[in-house]
């Protein structure tokens, strides 16, 4: 595919990059070179959201009478683009790239009116409780029990692998309202505060040390039956609508071609680029990368016209996922000796490193682009199994596109 930006569009670009070159500090991109997760730390996120907030861009993928840009799909990926290119922070997606879309979408007027803009500025921090002890991929099978009481719900169960609950104070819920012979019936898809009395947090740290994860213990939690988003029992609905955006919704490949091009800047330095079939590596995956930005320009237009991604959501998912563990491991291969060092205190993790003790000098060892190496190649595991593992993505495709 032949993508030639119209004037226009060129013009938006200039735009951007004049936004990022006034806005975007040395600061703040020095540490985002720094990220050892696909998290940026919490306060560089929601100060990085404020920013964009501030000039009406924190949303571009929502309708412009929710605060949304209405960009075209080229423009929003220009904009993805320059933002990777530029090295601005991510935002936490719980909020404006996941529960967002399902409000627009499935949300009362009510609920539009008060939760949207929250999410907008970043009043309202937000994680995700799907996954259980025994429903991860199985998600069906989920038991967290919210039982009628009148004009509320009391919440009792367990949720983990929380992302962002240490330091969210809202959190959309998958419940169970009733036993049904089917298990994706009697799923409810509900809001909950995360100050509400019964819930506990206690953290999980990652391979690379991080705090990120949590469990979420829920105890005869009351939450108002005006949080439930779309209609009670048929949560399920919404959380496929929502999974769809999760897996395959947003713009990807303009992170992972500036990693490869930050990965063959590292190996020239190291002199890995002549070592026997690196660059041939390199050059697949490049090739790999352009080919799902094609797909990926595809779905934005699609999505600009009011599709849901679908299916296509899976591959995406499967794809890209896959596509960034192979950049951490060539990462790894062209750090050498120096991706052996375990040193956070010289990056910027993803959320705290309780367990580690730096160093009293804060000094650390070997060239400043080996530092992230080794955490991000033990963080990015995870990849293949959030949001679904790539195996289950892989039935949904074969089911859903192949027919079998």
């Amino acid at each position: 595919m032949h993508v030639a930006w119209s004037p226009e569009d060129l013009a938006f670009r200039d735009e951007v990059r004049a936004f990022l070159d006034a806005e975007l500090t040395p600061a703040m991109r020095h540490e985002t070179r720094l990220m050892t997760s696909v998290y940026a730390p919490h306060e560089l996120s929601v100060a990085w959201q404020a920013i964009l907030h501030a000039r009406g861009w924190a949303a571009p993928a929502w309708p412009v009478e929710y605060g949304g840009c209405g960009w075209s799909a080229a423009q929003r990926y220009i904009f993805a683009s320059e933002l990777a290119a530029a090295g601005a922070p991510p935002l936490s997606p719980m909020g404006i790239g996941m529960c967002g879309p399902v409000l627009i979408g499935h949300g009362s007027p009510e609920q539009k009116a008060h939760y949207l803009p929250r999410m907008l500025t970043g009043e309202h921090q937000w994680c995700q409780g799907y996954s259980e002890p025994g429903s991860g991929s199985d998600l069906a099978s989920l038991q967290m029990a919210a039982v009628d009481d009148s004009d509320h719900f009391v919440c009792t169960g367990h949720k983990l692998w929380t992302t962002h609950a240490n330091v969210a104070n809202w959190i959309f819920c998958l419940v169970r309202t009733s036993q049904e012979r089917i298990p994706q019936q009697g799923i409810t898809f509900l809001l909950i505060d995360m100050a509400a009395p019964g819930i506990e947090v206690r953290p999980i740290l990652m391979l690379s040390g991080e705090h990120i994860q949590n469990d979420v213990f829920f105890t005869d939690v009351r939450v108002p039956k005006a949080n439930v988003v779309g209609k009670v029992g048929e949560g399920w609905t919404v959380a496929k609508y929502l999974m769809e955006f999760e897996r395959g919704g947003g713009v990807s490949t303009p992170g992972l071609k500036a990693r490869l091009d930050r990965i063959r800047e590292m190996a020239a330095k190291e002199g890995v680029l002549a070592a026997p079939g690196f660059a041939s590596r390199l050059a697949q995956l490049s090739i790999e990368i352009d080919a799902l930005a094609a797909v990926e320009l595809q779905i934005l237009s699609n999505l600009s016209q009011g599709d849901a991604p679908g299916a296509k959501s899976s591959m995406m998912k499967t794809v890209g996922t896959e596509l960034s563990q192979r950049l951490t491991e060539l990462a790894l291969e062209a750090a050498g000796d120096y991706a052996a060092a375990y040193q956070p205190h010289a990056t910027r993790p993803g959320g705290p490193t309780p367990n580690y003790r730096p160093p009293a000098d804060q000094g650390h060892v070997g060239p400043d682009h080996s530092l992230t190496v080794a955490a991000k190649y033990l963080n990015d595991r995870a990849g293949s199994i959030y949001a679904g593992t790539n195996e289950i993505q892989r039935n949904i495709m074969a089911k859903a596109v192949l027919g079998l």
